[in-house]
């Protein structure tokens, strides 16, 4: 059995849906946080995720509707990254190391090593 399944999808894959869904959430609590008044906060916490979801279905995407991978690497810095920053205000010190490690360790192994995603045609490294 190799690591990659029948279907396309790979163990990494699965942690990469799970991680994707943990930033929308995570970045919903942080833009709840954001102002004063109850309004200010249910506006952070609708928009600010509605913005990660609507980039990442434009640019970042299996199935993006534009198809420019600086745009797609940049607008998946931007969310994980900005989830990453957001676990540190609204989870315990410890969890949010564990959240931005598995970010980076789930990131890196989409682009390097047995679970990579490779482009039809060419060669593995």
């Amino acid at each position: 059995m190799t690591a990659r399944s029948v279907a396309g999808v790979n163990a990494n894959d699965v942690v990469a849906f799970a991680v994707e869904v943990l930033a929308v959430t995570l970045l919903a609590v942080w833009g709840a946080t954001l102002g004063t008044t109850t309004t200010a906060h249910v506006l952070g916490g609708v928009l600010v995720p509605s913005v990660a979801i609507v980039l990442w279905g434009l640019f970042a995407a299996p199935r993006a509707a534009v198809h420019v991978p600086v745009l797609g690497v940049l607008t998946k810095a931007l969310v994980l990254g900005g989830a990453a920053l957001a676990s540190y205000v609204v989870l315990p010190l410890p969890w949010a190391v564990v959240v931005t490690v598995v970010v980076v360790v789930n990131t890196l192994l989409t682009r390097v090593g047995p679970f990579a995603h490779r482009t039809p045609g060419r060669p593995s490294s």
